[in-house]
């Protein structure tokens, strides 16, 4: 992603983009009209590898030409690499890396577009980043589509009497203090409906739920190796626990018997 301190590998990436493809809430993008130039201007803030175009482009009929911006130029490399296909209509795609930091974009760097998308983003701001991008998105004037924002509700199954003590921990981890600032993690979505909203803009919220059973083994164990080192850091007295749940965790997931629901959210802002 974009902000200074974050570095998410491609390897990750790769994995968790089929649960995030699953996820989105698809109905969203029917509330989406073609422009009136029949050419689809549309901009990907923090765009990683370019998965949010693989999933979109196909769904939106019309020529479509993708800026993404990211930081990581490795990732750039595979998001130019690795193209969406053609649009619903057959339209033809393209894309061009940026490397920029989102945290510092204006109104002008985002001229013309006809669309302004991101996934996994949010959360990962603080007030005052989350607020200097929602500002010149207002200022453009056209939709945004924010999905896959973390809300700060996880269940696992089976369930485990150390589930909720890591849940909260790790909430507390994605909404720690850092050199930039607070994080916001699952308050992003509330902070980010009601600044749309005081800028007049229609905002339609839906779950995007990641929904992990025995066919994302793989996913679940990164993630859960994520989680619970979070939360661990974040009150480092769980450690002595923890050792003992991420193994029965593990011999769930390896097993197929562990289902993990991650909750998000997707926004669509009308202008």
């Amino acid at each position: 992603m974009s902000a200074p301190e974050i570095r998410v590998s491609r390897g990750w990436l790769a994995l968790r983009e089929p649960a995030d493809a699953a996820a989105r809430a698809a109905d969203l993008v029917e509330r989406l009209e073609a422009p009136g130039t029949g050419r689809w201007l549309i901009h990907d803030l923090g765009g990683g590898t370019g998965s949010m175009g693989r999933w979109l482009a196909p769904r939106l009929a019309g020529r479509q030409h993708w800026v993404v911006h990211e930081r990581d130029e490795d990732l750039l490399e595979i998001a130019a690499a690795d193209r969406p296909g053609p649009a619903a209509d057959g339209a033809a795609v393209t894309v061009e890396p940026r490397r920029s930091d989102i945290t510092r974009l204006q109104a002008g760097d985002l001229a013309g577009a006809s669309l302004i998308t991101a996934s996994a983003l949010l959360d990962m701001l603080t007030a005052d980043e989350l607020a200097g991008l929602i500002g010149p998105c207002g200022q453009v004037g056209c939709p945004a589509l924010l999905t896959l924002s973390v809300i700060g509700r996880v269940a696992l199954n089976p369930p485990d009497p150390l589930d909720s003590r890591l849940g909260a921990a790790f909430n507390d981890h994605q909404r720690r203090s850092t050199e930039r600032g607070r994080l916001l993690g699952p308050d992003a979505v509330e902070f980010a409906v009601e600044a749309f909203g005081q800028l007049g803009v229609e905002v339609l919220a839906r779950p995007s739920p990641w929904r992990l059973g025995a066919a994302h083994a793989d996913l679940s164990v990164e993630w859960l190796a994520g989680w619970v080192g979070a939360a661990c850091e974040q009150e480092p007295e769980l450690a002595a626990e923890a050792d003992g749940y991420a193994r029965r965790r593990l011999e769930h997931a390896r097993a197929g018997r562990l289902a993990v629901t991650v909750e998000h959210a997707d926004l669509l802002t009308l202008p």
